[in-house]
């Protein structure tokens, strides 16, 4: 058999190099698999190296799948979170194969071949499921498809080498065996999950969208007629209505505008709405067919935005304004801020007495050169740097619960942003004006100022990445501020964020504060004391049914699908309210991008189905006790803790036990909080 031909197949003539590989592969294994467990790590080295050389061979995937049970027996993973494959999360894989590391590389592809093995029924695995290990593969493939259709960049070829190769090899040949029907399915569904949450930041969304239908158009590759919930994503940004259903380009959709008659303008504008507000996307049309109403039909602009009646009310009552924002913050280039236009009017907060005379001081502000020089090298010259910030601003309004941390470990000031724009939009506002024509942000702490200019640098340890404008502009500063703030408490007993967060996120926040971790050991304190104030302040049969007034800061130990302690993070509390059946809910604000986590032990964060708003997490009342460290109350209103039941405290003692909670107790070892 000619060496250049496939031998994907178990049943074609394996090349002679390929087998001799597999024999040292086979050898490696036998090794591992004899020694034990404590010295495994001794062999793993000759069985790695093994693998590569495998994997590189054509042929490689189909025969290192064939040998997925022997290598997990042998021990390969042992340690790893690969030894626990119902655990692993899609999203991650693709930063293992891209790490750079040729070690990972090889581990993570030798896993995904596993999963293949598990689909198919060679391999039985104790704790996943056929159907489980699809369900993976296809969304690990969604997720990097530019990996199934494009060749390795010149950075990747430099970083990863001929492993690059491998990688492609790899994708391709789980897609083909697994179909590219399943991978666009599971896109779409999992596409369509995050924009139910409404977030701002849609950039990697609109990227994902127009790379398949730019794959569509491709003769040489055939996705066949899978993904149908893609078909909606990619109408909604490249042809919305019929006048732009062949994405004829801006400059010909303008033309056809200008010979369009009132109800065919109409017509067009009814149509984008429906698109816009069914999907959470704002195709480029539609910011021209906005543009051109302005000037040319402005009655029919309410049609286009397709506001409820509330907004169609502040459009009435302020319409020099709202076609003001419109001409100068949406264009093309940036059309999304049209649905945060939409959503700010829906909101009714033009009704509030400062925020118009703030958002003509807005489009009138002078940026500091700085500033404008840093939008411009983020988000590029076009639109222009103020019209760029103006509509993150505006998006940020209408979406208080879109805002995100990106890939940054600034929840906190993600959290402030959010908390501001629901709950104080004016002084967002003038945050926005601070930093944007002062390049600095002073806020007050105990009657003391803090300069984000002359403080220390916070919580990041580089600049933040993938956020929208405004989080882009402000987050820097709040970082440093509360970094300072909790300087400013580092002498103090007990943990800062007792003095921090009132200080730092508005008046509202209580300043009763409860915390279940012992911030000098890391241990459990006070539990049953910790869940009957919790109950006795947010539940509505222990709280004499007062309903959350202002939204509350709040702390949560965060874990993963296996229910292990992961770290610390802030959230908001929003609301406590009865799902459709019955079940009382938490619902909160999580500024981590996606609110859809499974935190182990049961407890998986719901963001639609359960009576939550676009852009809310919800967990029945006890599981989100579980995972809460800190939370504030009011010190004068102190509920009813004595009527708690016994059972309920147990029950959220027991998630504690079971997850983060493990090692805590007093009288066991305490893990180190971070």
């Amino acid at each position: 058999m000619n060496s250049d031909d496939p031998a994907e197949g178990g049943h074609q003539e394996i090349d002679p190099a390929l087998q001799t590989r597999l024999a040292q592969l086979d050898n490696a294994t036998e090794a591992m698999a004899a020694a034990p467990d404590f010295s495994k790590s001794t062999k793993l080295r000759r069985v790695i190296d093994s693998l590569q050389r495998v994997l590189m061979q054509r042929g490689g995937c189909a025969a290192v799948r064939e040998r997925a049970a022997a290598l997990e027996d042998a021990g390969l993973f042992l340690g790893s979170d690969w030894a626990h494959p119902d655990i692993l999360v899609p999203s991650f894989v693709g930063t293992s194969l891209h790490s750079g590391n040729v070690d990972t590389v090889v581990l993570e592809a030798t896993s995904e071949l596993r999963m293949l093995a598990i689909i198919a029924g060679e391999y039985e695995h104790p704790s996943l499921s056929a159907e489980d290990a699809r369900r993976f593969l296809s969304q690990v493939l969604a997720m990097n498809l530019e990996v199934l259709f494009s060749p390795p960049s010149e950075a990747e070829r430099v970083r990863l080498g001929r492993v690059a190769h491998l990688v492609r090899d790899l994708f391709g040949y789980i897609a083909e065996e697994i179909g590219y029907d399943s991978v666009l399915d599971e896109l779409g569904e999992e596409i369509w999950r995050v924009l139910r949450q409404r977030p701002i930041q849609v950039d990697h969304v609109k990227a994902i969208v127009t790379r398949i239908a730019v794959y569509r158009g491709d003769p040489n590759v055939d996705l066949g007629a899978s993904g149908q919930g893609l078909d909606r994503l990619i109408s909604a940004l490249f042809g919305p209505t019929e006048a732009c259903r062949e994405d004829p380009g801006v400059e010909v959709y303008q033309s056809r505008l200008d010979v369009m008659d009132a109800e065919d303008l109409e017509f067009e504008a009814r149509g984008f709405a429906r698109a816009m507000h069914d999907t959470g996307l704002v195709s480029p049309y539609h910011a021209t067919l906005a543009r051109f109403l302005i000037d040319n039909n402005p009655y029919l602009l309410g049609e286009a935005l397709g506001v409820s009646e509330t907004g169609r009310t502040c459009l009435q009552r302020y319409p020099e304004l709202v076609h003001a924002l419109v001409t100068a913050a949406v264009h093309p280039e940036a059309a999304q801020c049209l649905y945060g236009i939409a959503l700010l009017l829906d909101r009714g907060i033009l009704h509030q007495p400062p925020i118009v005379p703030s958002l003509w001081r807005q489009m009138q502000l002078k940026l500091d050169p700085g500033v404008r020089q840093r939008l411009i090298d983020l988000f590029g010259p076009t639109p222009q740097p103020e019209a760029r910030l103006l509509g993150g601003l505006i998006s940020m309004l209408g979406q208080p619960l879109g805002v995100g941390q990106g890939d940054n470990p600034t929840c906190q000031s993600a959290r402030a942003l959010s908390m501001w724009s629901y709950n104080d939009p004016d002084y967002l506002l003038q945050m926005v004006v601070w930093a944007a024509r002062d390049d600095e942000i002073v806020m007050h702490f105990e009657g003391q100022p803090i300069s984000s200019k002359d403080s220390a640098s916070g919580v990041a340890t580089a600049s933040p990445i993938d956020l929208d404008p405004v989080s882009q502009l402000l987050v820097p500063h709040l970082d440093r501020i509360y970094a300072e703030m909790g300087r400013r408490c580092a002498d103090r007993p007990g943990d800062p964020h007792r003095w921090v967060n009132p200080e730092f996120h508005g008046w509202w926040s209580a300043r009763g504060f409860h915390i279940n971790v012992d911030v000098a050991t890391g241990n459990l304190i006070d539990l049953d004391d910790f869940i009957r104030q919790f109950h006795s302040s947010y539940h509505p049969a222990y709280n004499g049914g007062q309903p959350l007034i202002h939204p509350q800061p709040a702390g949560i130990a965060v874990t993963d699908s296996a229910a292990r302690y992961i770290g610390w993070h802030a959230i908001t509390i929003l609301r406590v309210a009865p799902d459709p059946d019955g079940i009382m809910r938490v619902f909160f604000f999580n500024p981590n991008n996606d609110s859809g986590q499974d935190w182990g032990d049961g407890v998986v964060v719901g963001t639609a189905g359960n009576g939550e708003k676009a852009g809310e997490g919800s967990l029945p009342f006890e599981q989100f006790a579980s995972r809460l460290y800190i939370f504030h109350t009011d010190p004068l209103e102190n509920g009813e803790p004595e009527k708690v039941p016994t059972a309920a405290v147990d029950s959220v003692i027991g998630y504690i036990e079971r997850s983060w909670g493990a090692g805590r107790l007093p009288d066991g070892t305490a893990q180190t909080s971070n």
